[in-house]
């Protein structure tokens, strides 16, 4: 998964590996850690909220999993404080 933060947004890119992980049920996770503190998103297809807390950010995509499953869609965008947008990133790596 690739982050990228802007003022009031975050935006991921998932792969197709990712994305079958997410259809599996299995959450994605991406953690980055300094002394003293750290960052971790989470992609939750169980979940229905975005919801944070200390350095922690979870995306529930339950209700939008078939959007983002679907073929004609290059993503979806969940508004909120962040507004979060979680884009497919298919590349020949996978094809």
């Amino acid at each position: 998964m690739k982050v990228r933060f802007t003022p009031g947004r975050v935006r991921a890119r998932i792969d197709d590996l990712e994305l079958a992980a997410l259809t599996r049920g299995e959450s994605l996770e991406t953690r980055v850690e300094w002394p003293g503190g750290g960052w971790t998103l989470t992609l939750d297809p169980h979940g229905d909220t975005l919801s944070g807390d200390a350095g922690h950010l979870s995306v529930g995509l339950r209700a939008r999993l078939p959007e983002l499953l679907d073929p004609a869609q290059e993503g979806v965008t969940l508004n909120g404080l962040p507004r979060v947008t979680v884009e497919k990133d298919f590349g020949p790596q996978h094809g």
